[in-house]
């Protein structure tokens, strides 16, 4: 059944995870168009699109990473009156954070690795951060998604030379948990099914999640009981302290029977094969369900004429 107002699904944007934004945004609009009026447009800058109408349109920001997950592009639509879905703008400022996001999981009682922060202007040298964190160590951009910028460095020298190529952002250096990938669905507050993420080389980075063939997924994971229990506690603890709005997607690491918060992507990739969908069909939902639960919300808060 078609409804209005109709939906916007903004896709594209000009941060480094656009492409993976122009397969979110196609997939996401072709899932809403069974039950919604529908229009992609493509975002090319940092602005609203003049033709968006606050009592004519709810976007849906299939964005990833600057300009639509940390909370610019939600700041705009909050001042011009629009609804959207997802999280709000202070909300999606804070997850972008990871070693903010961290600092409330320490508060929370929930384990993280070990880390220290930097900027890339004046990156710390090798041997203060293996005498602080060890050798083993994972370094990554601290506001970037998709894996953009990460590394993994064993050894002093590795390390010296991953520094030295650094020369700008806010960067996070922490020590790397040998475990189990884990991230698990987060809609409306209620954690979803827990995927197990399996890469050929070990490492879950940007060309393990999106080469073909190269990463395995299991879900629902196999899991004892109390860990299932205790992550997906976790996850909704998170998603409630860090003001989350609609859904989310918490990553985990789990060691022996520890698992460890990675952070929160509060506008996860969303084809059909991605990780979000994944974790929603353990509960039973399929592609075009899980959109429309999605969406729901906003519809909600359009109707009632309350928060953005």
């Amino acid at each position: 059944m078609i409804q209005s107002p109709k939906v916007i699904v903004l896709y594209g944007g000009v941060g480094s995870e656009r492409e993976v934004s122009l397969k979110s945004g196609e997939a996401v609009a072709r899932a809403l168009s069974a039950g919604f009026a529908v229009e992609a447009w493509v975002l090319d800058e940092a602005s609203l699109p003049t033709a968006l109408r606050a009592e004519q349109h709810i976007v849906f920001p299939a964005l990833h990473g600057s300009f639509g997950e940390d909370g610019q592009l939600q700041a705009l639509l909050e001042a011009a009156g629009i609804h959207y879905c997802g999280s709000d703008a202070r909300s999606s400022r804070l997850c972008m954070d990871k070693a903010a996001t961290k600092a409330i999981a320490r508060d929370l009682q929930i384990a993280v690795p070990a880390a220290m922060t930097f900027d890339g202007s004046a990156a710390p040298l090798a041997d203060t951060v293996i005498e602080r964190l060890g050798a083993s160590l994972v370094i990554k951009p601290s506001d970037q998604g998709s894996s953009v910028g990460l590394h993994f460095t064993e050894h002093r020298s590795a390390l010296g030379v991953t520094l030295a190529g650094i020369r700008s952002g806010n960067w996070l250096i922490e020590q790397r948990i040998q475990g189990r990938e884990l991230t698990v669905g987060v809609l409306q507050g209620a954690a979803m099914g827990i995927v197990e993420i399996v890469s050929q080389s070990g490492v879950y980075d940007y060309q393990a999640k999106y080469t073909p063939g190269t990463t395995s997924y299991h879900y629902p994971a196999e899991l004892p009981p109390a860990v299932e229990a205790q992550i997906k506690a976790q996850a909704e603890q998170l998603f409630e302290a860090c003001d989350c709005r609609d859904f989310a997607r918490i990553d985990f690491l789990l060691a022996d029977t520890c698992p460890y918060f990675l952070e929160i992507n509060t506008l996860p990739g969303l084809t059909a094969t991605s990780l979000l969908p994944k974790s929603a069909s353990c509960i039973g939902y399929d592609f075009e369900q899980l959109a429309a639960a999605l969406v729901a919300p906003a519809f909600e808060r359009f109707r009632a004429g309350g928060e953005r």
